[in-house]
């Protein structure tokens, strides 16, 4: 049976490091891309390969869409080259930073940083790579939980979010002739270096997403590694157009 192929992008480190690990521990193969990590990343490879299957790294810049055609292009030359095959199954949009400044104080190359990666990245990443994705395969987005609670410092950056929870029915509704299924997932608060490492570093920020979740912690990167494995089991392909929460029940 051929087997599966994810493609990840940031893949090198924190949520969609453990991503690519527990999708290949189900059996799928992975291609990656790391903005700046390339040793990161080649680790990432090497833990995949120990385990039995094959993984690839590509470097790549979500905010340069300018680049995507010559990634395209590259994506397909690996795919050729290491897994023999002409197409993927599954794509996960991950890659992203995170920027905390006020409404009122945040600056115009702020939120163009904001779009360029969260937004405009993904939106014409995903459209480039279509013709690379299988018919009956899977597309998941990453959004947030700030999406749909609020807090302060976050307006541009859970604004990207929401634009890609409504970017994501319109791709399940228009997609949905392929069999292909796409869904969005919203992390919580996780302990990763993402956005500085706050909510990993600062006790007092733990504190208060463990006395605000329902299972009484901040998230860990493998809480989201799981569930976007369990995405993309073969039982949930019926599941699309919906945003899934994994916060450990934040904010109820």
């Amino acid at each position: 049976m051929t087997r599966k192929i994810a493609l990840i992008t940031g893949a090198s480190r924190g949520l969609g490091r453990s991503a690519a690990l527990r999708l290949a521990a189900q059996g799928v193969d992975i291609i990656g891309t790391y903005h700046s990590q390339a040793d990161e990343a080649q680790a990432v490879v090497e833990q995949i390969e120990q385990w039995g299957g094959r993984a690839a790294m590509l470097k790549l810049d979500v905010s340069q869409s300018a680049t995507f055609d010559a990634f395209v292009e590259a994506v397909g030359g690996v795919l050729k080259r290491v897994f023999a095959r002409d197409d993927f199954d599954f794509l996960i949009n991950n890659a992203g930073i995170g920027i905390h400044a006020s409404f009122a104080e945040t600056s115009e190359a702020q939120f163009d940083q904001l779009v360029a990666i969260q937004f405009k990245g993904p939106f014409f990443l995903t459209q480039k790579l279509l013709p690379l994705i299988r018919d009956g395969g899977r597309i998941l987005n990453i959004s947030s939980g700030l999406a749909r609670f609020s807090l302060p410092g976050y307006a541009a950056y859970a604004a990207m979010k929401g634009a890609m929870e409504v970017l994501t029915r319109y791709q399940a509704k228009e997609l949905g002739a392929r069999g292909i299924s796409v869904n969005i997932l919203a992390p919580g608060a996780i302990e990763t270096d993402f956005g500085g490492g706050a909510v990993r570093d600062n006790a007092n920020l733990n504190a208060m997403v463990a006395n605000n979740t329902a299972l009484g912690r901040a998230g860990l990167p493998d809480d989201i590694g799981g569930a976007i494995a369990s995405l993309l089991a073969d039982g949930s392909h019926w599941i699309t157009g919906q945003r899934i929460e994994a916060s450990g029940g934040m904010f109820l």
